[in-house]
């Protein structure tokens, strides 16, 4: 259903889009400003009429929605109201119900003015810290400093920010102080500080301005539908599949050098032998005679897509070690591509031990840090392409070998991914039968199914969710929890139901107009295949339900054995999103259970409790919960420095306590001051828990929830 509908949206998109959009006409304030490009204008057109054509929540774009975008649009550059003042706000007023008549015109001009405002008066007031600097402190003053000020009306001065700011430098410098260092020495690494954001201030792009506009005008639709510019997709697209081509060692920006932190095992980096942590790059060519770039001082996203490509291709690098001066000379190094697997984020597993009544029980614990799957080797047809079934049916073979007698899937964290993987991984615990439902937007519902008989693993099973559990972990659990394949335990999942396609800009907008933009455009660096030109819009196009009928939607899944909660519920998931969906319902599909836990949960629930209730862990756990709350309520802080420091040491000598408390519950010693914690310690007290509650249903002897034949 899906390859239709792409194909669907691509050939309506192109054929209603033909026609160039109104140029936007631009007023800068100042030499410096950003400004939009045509390419920009056509984007946002092409996705406003996907959006109002295709999305599956119609919504149509009017000065009601026009409203929606630009309160999140300014939320988004201020969320804190650190920068801009009432004046500001009362200027922007004029394009609240106007935007949605830009968007559909594809003109970004009030969207880059408001922008431009804001950067203004960011770059003042980062200025203004540094100035800030020159001036005497007195830290023995009762002053506070609020920090959380989005609940606050704006500042209805500069004035008034200037005493908001003033405030931040002495906080700033407090911290510093509190250290131990000297205050010259404090000041001239605060000025670094402010020196190095105005830096990173002045590198941003009209990109960077056309993906926060994007973000606040698709929010609005829905949470779920999102347009990427092309570096944003490209990493979108290596996060779903976890593998990417290039040359396999990770980048950041240091002191305006595009500095190697890490090198991939087995990339071609590392079998070179001549690339090292901390190398910083200087330049950068393509292929063995291509012309070499400075790279110094460029965004590190922009440096990426540089060094990014095809497998295969060759890529030459300028290095300077890090010992070596920026005068030495950079040594020359020759690399050729590859496709490089990111094992460190996949599906991982464990085993852990539990006693029953002088029974040892081994448990294997596989953790699913998302439903990835590298859709491109998949539809080439590689055998060997990189999926989460794949390899958790790898770890599943190995536990059985191992003797498991039972295994929890832990998708805590996991926040979705691939459709097809969520099936296909149910598939692994039952023989056939529905998995989910799906409705599109002529509401007609289509049944996805398990049809492979093949079952990997039939003994008991748990899975582990928590509230960042979402998307395919839901329909994963729902699954899982509707055939009485498992027990769930956690607490309450995310609650997104709804579906997603990935739109390749590239190939929406009509070739003619294609060829008129990149003519038009600037010599400027692109990537060297590694990105599109044009991005991609993730468009909601349908809405999951379980097979009882239930949508995943607001609502999650509930778990049989319920964990509190870490993670605020008030604060994160679906119903807190004031553009979600709202929850329904529709038929049930026929299926067959293959267990029921009916008369075994409420024995689990009561065992649990039990522990819970003579665990000191669990009694940590609630005054973290609680103590959590109450930071969150908290909105500012003394700039007394006698008052910070009592308060300072009196919290890290309770955090140090409690830290110690809790390893002790746990059976680990307690440490000493300034020692570091050991590595690979298990401290995981959920996860322990989850294997505990499915062992207590292994030694209950109950079978009610056995796999049928």
């Amino acid at each position: 259903m899906f390859k239709k509908l792409y194909l669907m949206l691509v050939l309506a998109a192109a054929l209603a889009c033909n026609a160039s959009p109104s140029k936007p006409v631009y007023k800068p304030l100042g030499p410096n400003d950003l400004k939009p490009d045509e390419q920009q204008s056509v984007v946002l057109s092409y996705v406003a009429k996907l959006i109002t054509d295709y999305n599956y929540k119609k919504v149509p774009l009017n000065d009601s929605v026009s409203s929606v975008i630009f309160d999140r649009y300014v939320k988004k550059l201020d969320e804190n109201h650190n920068y801009l003042t009432q004046g500001d706000i009362k200027n922007f007023e004029q394009f609240r119900n106007i935007l949605d008549d830009d968007i559909k015109a594809g003109n970004l001009n009030s969207v880059f003015y408001i922008f431009n405002i804001f950067q203004k008066r960011y770059n003042e007031y980062v200025n203004f810290s540094v100035a800030e600097l020159n001036k005497n402190f007195d830290f023995t003053k009762n002053e506070s400093y609020t920090y959380d000020r989005d609940s606050l009306p704006w500042a209805k001065s500069d004035a008034e920010l200037h005493e908001l700011w003033a405030k931040r430098v002495k906080y700033d410098l407090l911290n510093l102080k509190l250290t131990g260092k000297e205050l010259a020495a404090n000041k001239e690494t605060l000025k670094k500080r402010y020196t190095n954001i105005l830096s990173q201030s002045n590198k941003l792009s009209n990109q960077d301005v056309f993906q926060a506009f994007m973000d606040a005008f698709t929010e609005a639709i829905d949470p779920h539908t999102n347009y990427f510019n092309p570096s944003n997709a490209a990493n979108f697209n290596i996060d779903m599949s976890r593998s990417l081509e290039g040359i396999g060692a990770s980048l950041l920006s240091e002191n305006e050098y595009v500095t190697i932190k890490n090198v991939t095992p087995g990339g071609p980096a590392d079998k070179s032998k001549l690339v090292n942590a901390d190398d910083r790059i200087v330049a950068v060519a393509q292929g063995k005679t291509g012309e070499w770039q400075d790279i110094v001082g460029w965004r590190i996203d922009n440096a990426i897509a540089l060094i990014r490509g095809p497998k295969g291709t060759t890529v030459r690098l300028q290095l300077l070690a890090k010992s070596a001066p920026a005068t030495a000379k950079p040594r020359v190094i020759e690399l050729v591509r590859e496709k490089i697997i990111l094992k460190d984020i996949s599906a991982k597993k464990d085993i852990r031990t539990y006693d029953s009544n002088g029974k040892k029980v081994r448990i294997g614990v596989i953790s699913i840090p998302a439903f990835y799957l590298d859709f491109a080797d998949y539809k080439a047809g590689n055998p060997n392409y990189k999926s989460t079934t794949r390899d958790v049916k790898l770890i599943l073979d190995s536990l059985k070998k191992e003797n498991v007698e039972g295994v929890v899937i832990d998708l805590r964290q996991n926040g979705g991914g691939s459709l097809m993987e969520a099936i296909e991984l149910t598939g692994l615990f039952i023989k056939t039968g529905p998995v989910v439902q799906v409705r599109d937007a002529r509401n007609q519902i289509e049944v996805d199914k398990d049809e492979d008989e093949d079952i990997t693993y039939s003994g008991p099973l748990a899975v582990v969710v928590d509230r960042f559990s979402a998307s395919a972990s839901e329909i994963f659990s729902g699954a899982i929890q509707d055939y009485g394949r498992g027990l769930i335990v956690g607490t309450q999942t995310y609650g997104k139901g709804s579906v997603q396609n990935a739109i390749d800009l590239d190939k929406v907008i009509t070739p003619s107009l294609k060829d008129k933009l990149m003519a038009l455009a600037k010599p400027k660096t692109v990537a060297t295949g590694s990105q599109n030109k044009f991005g991609q819009l993730n468009l909601t196009i349908a809405k999951f339900y379980r097979i009882s009928g239930n949508s995943t939607q607001h609502k999650g899944v509930i778990p049989d054995v319920q964990f509190p909660s870490i993670i605020p519920l008030d604060k994160y998931g679906e119903d807190t999103e004031p553009s979600a969906m709202p929850f329904d319902v529709i038929a049930k599909t026929p299926f067959t259970s293959v267990g029921n836990f009916a008369t075994v949960i409420p024995q689990l629930r009561k065992l649990h409790d039990e522990r819970m209730n003579a665990s000191q862990s669990y009694k940590y756990l609630l005054e973290d919960i609680q103590e959590s709350k109450k930071q969150e309520a908290e909105k500012s802080i003394t700039l007394n420095e006698a008052e910070l420091k009592k308060q300072r040491d009196t919290d890290e000598q309770k955090a140090f306590d409690r830290n110690n408390l809790r390893r002790v519950a746990l059976g680990l010693r307690p440490l000493k001051k300034g020692e570091a914690k050991p590595k690979n310690e298990d401290l995981d007290f959920l996860q322990k828990e989850a294997g505990q509650i499915l062992t207590d249903y292994i030694t209950l002897g109950n079978k009610t929830a056995a796999v049928n034949p």
